[in-house]
């Protein structure tokens, strides 16, 4: 988008105007989590959100969605958490069914850690 403006001696200038659109990824929260979690297993909340840019109340939010579906568990260790990927669980979306979780997290993270 351009908008066209005159300076008070009559000579056009042009001012263009750049529209940020919404950013998205692939990869949902939920899947970033995931892959955070692939990489640092001992961790806060904090450091999590950090890393993802979002705030620790979504981190909260995806970590309970993910712990609810069987996705994740974890235990309190002084001011973090050590989680522990439960691999063998399935997708749920009946497109996915078949993938196991450590397979899609092997072939995103790029490593073979499952």
């Amino acid at each position: 988008m351009s908008y066209l403006l005159y300076n008070n001696d009559g000579a056009n200038k042009r001012l263009c105007v750049v529209i940020k659109m919404k950013d998205w990824s692939f990869i949902t929260n939920h899947g970033l989590v995931l892959l955070y979690i692939l990489r640092n297993s001992q961790c806060t909340m904090r450091q999590m959100a950090a890393a993802l840019d979002v705030t620790e109340r979504t981190i909260k939010r995806v970590l309970e969605d993910l712990k609810e579906a069987g996705y994740v568990i974890w235990q309190k260790t002084g001011r973090g958490n050590i989680y522990e990927i439960q691999s063998t669980q399935r997708l749920k979306h009946e497109l996915t069914r078949e993938v196991m979780l450590g397979d899609l997290l092997s072939l995103l993270g790029g490593g073979s850690k499952y």
